[in-house]
């Protein structure tokens, strides 16, 4: 069993993974980050990130998506190797956005091999802090 600060480091460094480009997917130190993770914490990581790409690169966000986190409104759902996230949100131009995606990952929840997502409303900044968002 892994301790919490193992846990918290190992989730500390790939979240700041998600700070670079998202080619930080095929890093190795990304990848054994991964490892480090409970499988459940794993999946969100690679659906996050996944969340992070096709948003930035369909243009479909109001600009390059920086951050993504499945679990700000509502908890995401696992049924197996998918993630389901009613209430996910993303951070693009310094604004948090409410989206949902599937995520379908292999069964090592490293790589996505399916991802369908919608976006939605700007979050008003003052319920940022109720969310567990930042600025």
């Amino acid at each position: 069993m892994k301790t919490p600060a193992l846990a918290l480091a190992a989730t500390s460094v790939v979240l700041s993974a998600f700070t670079m480009p998202a080619v930080a997917a095929q890093d190795a130190r990304f990848m054994r980050a991964l490892d480090r993770l409970d499988p459940k914490t794993r999946l969100e990581q690679i659906c996050d990130l996944e969340a992070m790409r096709k948003m930035s690169a369909s243009g479909s966000a109001k600009s390059r998506v920086d951050r993504a986190k499945s679990d700000v409104i509502t908890p995401p759902q696992h049924l197996g190797n998918t993630l389901v996230a009613k209430g996910g949100a993303y951070r693009a131009g310094g604004k948090w956005y409410q989206m949902s995606f599937t995520c379908k990952a292999t069964p090592d929840h490293k790589s996505v091999l399916d991802f369908t997502y919608k976006t939605g409303a700007e979050i008003p900044a003052a319920k940022w802090a109720s969310y567990g968002l930042w600025k």
